[in-house]
């Protein structure tokens, strides 16, 4: 199987909405609570500066995403945040290295000089040794920055890479 990385496109919605979602209903690693059907995830998705996806070549299947968008406006406009995730049938395949990197070089052909990860949670080891592996720095710790799915509080570290 050979794994494509795109910008997305309306095809690509219903399986973006379902990678969304079940991070989102693992409540372990985004801040949102909200789910997205197809209407709110189109207008979610078209929100972003750019959407990418990791697609099986064969049957254009979504296997991972991201969204890539400003950290902040004005002054601080220059520093881009972004959020990712695998399926979970396609977990192991390096999916989330292909996307990570591949975010970089969108962020920096959009201007960005700074990419910056504001909400890490401590426990997402997956995650933070892959942002090590490619060079992202840790800014510190903020105790109990993260509401977990069952309401108990744990860590956030910053992290962030020069483009």
């Amino acid at each position: 199987m050979e794994i494509v990385l795109k910008k997305f496109d309306e095809r690509h919605i219903d399986g973006m909405v379902k990678i969304w979602n079940d991070v989102v209903i693992d409540g372990i690693a985004f801040p949102q609570e909200e789910t997205l059907d197809y209407n709110s995830g189109k207008e979610f998705f078209n929100s972003q500066s750019y959407c990418g996806v990791a697609v099986n070549k064969e049957t254009d299947e979504v296997m991972g995403m991201y969204i890539l968008h400003p950290n902040n406006i004005g002054r601080c406009g220059h520093i881009a945040n972004a959020s990712y995730c695998v399926g979970k049938n396609s977990r192991n395949l390096h999916i989330g290295e292909k996307l990570v990197t591949d975010c970089l070089v969108q962020a920096k052909k959009l201007g960005f000089k700074i990419m910056q990860f504001n909400a890490v949670v401590k426990t997402n080891a997956n995650a933070r040794h892959l942002y090590e592996k490619l060079g992202f720095i840790q800014l510190g710790t903020i105790k109990g920055g993260f509401k977990m799915k069952d309401g108990h509080y744990e860590d956030i570290c910053p992290y962030y890479k020069e483009l």
